[in-house]
């Protein structure tokens, strides 16, 4: 009798503890439902209003489909010469900024100093300074110096504001590189700055990779530098651009700013396919390193 009671109580207990498993499955994938939810409204809302003629902030279904948003802001005043100062702005930028951070990242890497930590540290703490801070001395020194409304000092103060966490990260992509491939290029003769780009960066592809689509991504979406440092019109990027589409005779266009937001993301999700094949390969050191 006591044995059955037993195992009728454990049996009891086997079960309640099933239900409070399942209840807590069940309430973690409902948070998890409300916040997919969250994320994906507004990615509906940005592909439906784009073809709807009379789109609103209401998330629904267009009465009629139309492409006559997409129309209206594929013009080069609109659309592709704001998308062509972007691409000149942020792909220098970007370009100027992975090899400034390869460059600096690799005595920080392979040699140790007393400096080094502090340095970092330095380097760390200006990435968290808001660019805002900086914006009034910047926009002087800019006039003084005859930089102001130029794409390529706009070009060189953004790589600045993005070289220290670049560092961080292609420092960091550079330890996993052994030192002894390089010793072994060194006994064969090859220079300091061969072994970098011959044998080190190669092998932090994937590295680069992620320096290279962080920092373009972070680049192509800033409004801030360029609104303060462009005055040209038609030089300004995309990124400052889309604020036309606001306060149009007290309106917003809602329609052609989610058609021209559509066509502002592709670069970067085209940046993104082009390489993503890359960001899992992982360092190609297989059979460079014998025992």
């Amino acid at each position: 009798m006591r044995t059955r009671q037993k195992r009728a109580r454990r049996e009891r207990g086997r079960r309640e503890r099933g239900r409070r498993e399942r209840g807590r499955r069940l309430a973690a994938d409902a948070a998890l439902l409300l916040l997919a939810t969250a994320f994906a409204l507004p990615l509906v809302w940005l592909l439906l209003a784009s073809l709807d003629p009379g789109a609103d902030l209401r998330v629904r279904a267009p009465s009629t489909l139309t492409g006559e948003n997409f129309r209206a802001v594929l013009t080069d005043e609109i659309a592709f010469t704001p998308m062509l100062n972007s691409l000149l702005l942020c792909g220098g930028a970007t370009a100027v900024t992975v090899v400034c951070a390869a460059l600096a990242a690799y005595p920080l890497s392979r040699h140790r100093a007393r400096w080094a930590r502090p340095y970092l540290l330095t380097v760390l703490f200006t990435t968290c300074l808001p660019i805002t801070a900086v914006m009034v001395p910047v926009y002087a020194l800019f006039v003084r110096v005859e930089l102001i409304d130029t794409r390529y000092g706009t070009a060189l103060f953004m790589a600045a504001s993005q070289l220290p966490f670049a560092l961080w990260l292609t420092k960091n992509f550079m330890d996993a590189v052994p030192l002894v491939l390089e010793e072994a290029a060194w006994t064969d003769g090859a220079s300091g700055a061969r072994t970098l780009t011959r044998v080190v960066l190669p092998l932090m592809g994937p590295g680069l990779t992620v320096v290279t689509v962080y920092t373009f991504i972070q680049l192509w979406g800033n409004f801030f530098v360029p609104f303060m440092l462009i005055l040209t019109p038609e030089r300004l990027p995309a990124s400052v651009s889309v604020y036309t589409f606001f306060g149009n005779y007290g309106s917003v266009v809602y329609g052609q700013l989610a058609a021209f937001s559509i066509l502002y993301s592709l670069p970067v999700l085209l940046l993104y396919v082009l390489i993503a094949r890359r960001l899992g390969g992982g360092f190609a050191l297989g059979g460079a390193v014998k025992g």
